[in-house]
């Protein structure tokens, strides 16, 4: 009888289990460090935004308005109050948007501070948990 070379059905099976339990493992991880990651970035985006804003403010006295929005960091506006010193080049080569694609919402003065900075989150709507949560430059750590 000649022994034919190859797999059995019970060495593919258990292969097949040990993949799947290592994806039981390793995926809920690397899932939550995902989240971690995009909550980071946002932290990281307020922050160059805020300087940028208050370099805004030292050379023109406010910051900018609502109405300006954060496009007043990259190109002079012609929307009042329309800055007097405004830097040559701006102050930001390009307007950061959040993990999910979205813009940044910006409100001037804000409810929480001189401004507001946030993010509406994943769903893209006001409230949710999780990834859908809004996060905020008044958050300290940014849940």
């Amino acid at each position: 009888m000649k022994k034919s070379a190859g797999f059995s059905l019970i060495e593919i099976m258990v292969v097949m289990v040990i993949i799947g339990m290592l994806a039981g493992i390793v995926g809920p991880k690397v899932l939550n460090s995902a989240s971690k990651a995009k909550g980071q970035k946002v932290l990281a985006d307020f922050s160059n935004i805020e300087t940028a804003l208050k370099l805004y403010k030292l050379d023109n006295y406010l910051y900018p308005s609502t109405g300006q929005g954060l496009e007043a960091l990259i190109s002079k506006t012609d929307v009042d109050p329309v800055p007097k010193n405004f830097k040559k080049g701006g102050y930001m080569e390009r307007l950061p948007k959040d993990p999910w694609g979205e813009k940044y919402i910006y409100i001037s003065p804000g409810d929480h501070g001189a401004f507001d900075i946030y993010t509406l989150g994943a769903d893209a709507a006001q409230g949710g948990e999780d990834e859908a949560a809004d996060l905020g430059n008044w958050e300290e750590d940014g849940e």
